[in-house]
């Protein structure tokens, strides 16, 4: 009943029956005990509202949207990010702070985000008692328990220094891999609503995917599915290094072996200008280094795309993340240089419309769902017993 309460908008009895399957009397009884708990609260009647009808008016009833807050974090590792919510996911307050890269350890990185959740929620006049769900996610393979396993250099245990732990004062926590929360994004608001087949690919800092596969997102046993590392062995990428890193390094290598005389507007930035976005933006313009660097990036992308497609048979590629906000020449290259001549039909590759916030907005989705799913089992809040 509840479920059915979460995704309806105001509905009578007979709307949950209808929905449910249940009898009047066990769908009143229903209704009534989310009333007490303080999660459904019943509307002015039909005659109150204004809106007349003959005979007794119908009980109508709502979510309250505003029983608890769901948090969403984006914990990237130069940003963490922090969304506020409804029950309905609308947002309240949001919270952000930026970071050198590598530059933090567990301990600061556990302090950090938990004071940001703190600000966010003194922003909506919100205490940590009227949490109900928190999903955070990581650059990092998360397994089913939320812990992230052993890295050679320590990054991924950095990443997610067991977070679930950290957030365990909520009643619902949930850690994912970034990539996997950008999945979440794009199935409910982006490229991929329809899609059962699909791979997001997050191409920030570091390349993630995350993998749906007959309408189901692909985790493994220490939540590796989507993680990168393989592309090590890969001709002609070599690694796990984002878009926007690469387009950098390959637009620096490219003035430095280009005659000085040569017209190129990224000559003119100073120290530490010369980003991905930056180089996107001159080749848009026109220039003639950075549209080089476009298509270089661009057969790159179509190599990932080609081993993604081996691996998954996805029927899309959906490029996510900042970088996807000004891809679409990159994108366009990486079409024309897709092979033709593979084993199985080549999946489209299309860039995401969901910007930067893209993880944040995945992490809400997940927050969102496990409270559909669990309220029940841990309402009323331990802070509100």
């Amino acid at each position: 009943m509840f479920r059915y309460a979460w995704d309806a908008e105001e509905f009578t009895a007979s709307d949950a029956m209808g929905a449910t399957g249940l009898t009047r009397s066990t769908t009143i009884e229903a209704i009534d005990t989310l009333c007490e708990l303080g999660l459904v609260v019943e509307l002015p009647n039909a005659r109150e509202a204004g809106d007349y009808r003959k005979g007794r008016p119908a009980r109508r009833f709502i979510l309250r949207a505003d029983a608890a807050v769901l948090v969403g974090v984006d914990a990237g590792n130069s940003h963490i990010g922090v969304t506020l919510t409804d029950l309905r996911s609308h947002p309240l307050s949001q919270q952000r702070a930026t970071r050198a890269l590598d530059s933090d350890d567990g301990p600061t990185r556990q302090g950090l985000l938990s004071g940001l959740i703190d600000d966010a929620l003194t922003a909506s006049n919100r205490t940590r008692e009227d949490v109900l769900a928190v999903c955070v996610g990581v650059p990092a393979p998360v397994d089913r328990s939320g812990r992230s396993p052993r890295h050679p250099n320590g990054f991924w245990e950095r990443m997610n220094p067991d977070l679930v732990d950290v957030l365990s004062w909520a009643p619902l926590v949930r850690i994912e891999n970034d990539a996997s929360l950008a999945a979440f994004a794009e199935a409910e608001w982006g490229a991929a609503r329809g899609c059962e087949d699909y791979v997001a690919l997050l191409a920030g800092d570091r390349l993630g995917a995350g993998v749906v596969v007959d309408g189901h997102l692909l985790r493994g046993r220490h939540g590796g599915v989507g993680e990168m590392v393989a592309f090590d062995y890969v001709q002609g990428v070599g690694g796990a290094d984002g878009l926007g890193i690469r387009a950098a390094r390959l637009a620096e290598d490219a003035l430095a072996a280009t005659d000085a005389s040569a017209s190129s507007s990224l000559r003119t930035l100073g120290p530490g200008q010369l980003d991905g976005k930056t180089v996107l933006e001159h080749a848009h313009a026109g220039d003639p280094v950075a549209r080089r660097v476009v298509n270089q990036v661009g057969d790159i992308l179509a190599r990932i795309v080609s081993v993604l497609g081996s691996m998954y048979d996805p029927q899309r590629v959906i490029v996510s993340g900042a970088i996807a906000d000004g891809i679409d020449e990159v994108v366009a290259a990486a079409r024309r240089s897709l092979p033709t001549d593979i084993d199985l039909p080549a999946p489209d590759l299309i860039a995401s419309t969901l910007g930067a916030d893209v993880v944040a907005r995945g992490a809400v989705a997940a927050a969102a769902a496990q409270a559909r799913a669990q309220t029940l089992d841990v309402w009323p809040p331990r802070g509100r017993r």
